[in-house]
């Protein structure tokens, strides 16, 4: 969990380093960043288990799968290293994400990967780990460090939430007869505006989920 007194410090940093982020703090409040305490292995399963499905499609195929293999409300690797492939496939996971969990869940078990020694590894390193999981890329790597991990200083260049946000704040206005009526700013000029966030682009990425999604955030 990440202490309200860092988050606030936060704010405040974000508030002296950018004007248009300062108007978007205002507008939403305190960040609840890091509120609750997540189980990694859990996050990590959820998330294979949500890819390219909406909210309601994961949330449905998630209780199967957790029925399914008697898990109740969290995921452990013994829910997994002996799972059935078709008991899997029947809760509606397909192909390679049935074999992406029991993948994940017998390297946990064996050893082979360990979150304790992710905990342990800067931003970039924990990434490149994580993205070498059977059916993890780098977006889900980003999410978890930031929502399991409480990564405070995460900006994901891939996730198109925040990309648009940041056009919309920071780029020029087209015309009003443009498909978008911002222009799309390239990955320099991005970094390059996250780039003053640092050390706490993750609380800068809170806000502008918040632009987005109103009261709903990606994750959180």
């Amino acid at each position: 969990m990440i202490p309200a007194a860092r988050l606030r410090e936060a704010e405040a940093h974000l508030r002296r380093r950018d004007k248009k982020l300062a108007r978007l703090i205002e507008q939403y409040g305190p960040c609840t960043l890091g509120r609750k305490r997540r189980d990694p292995f859990h996050v990590l399963c959820s998330s294979i288990i949500g890819q390219q499905l909406s909210i309601k499609a994961a949330d449905t195929i998630q209780l199967r799968v957790a029925t399914a293999v008697l898990a109740g409300s969290r995921f452990m690797p013994a829910h997994f290293i002996d799972a059935e492939f078709e008991l899997l496939r029947a809760c509606g996971l397909s192909n390679a994400k049935s074999r992406w969990l029991i993948a994940i869940a017998q390297a946990v078990h064996s050893g082979a990967f360990s979150f304790a020694r992710l905990r342990r590894m800067d931003d970039e390193t924990a990434i490149e780990t994580l993205d070498a999981l059977p059916g993890i890329g780098r977006w889900t790597a980003e999410m978890f460090l930031m929502f399991a991990l409480d990564r405070i200083d995460i900006f994901s260049l891939g996730d198109v939430g925040l990309r648009r946000s940041v056009d919309r704040l920071y780029s020029r206005k087209l015309s009003d007869t443009a498909k978008s009526k911002y222009a799309a700013l390239d990955e320099d000029a991005t970094l390059a505006i996250t780039a003053r966030w640092a050390p706490y682009r993750s609380v800068a990425s809170w806000y502008l989920w918040r632009m987005v999604d109103g009261d709903s955030a990606t994750w959180n």
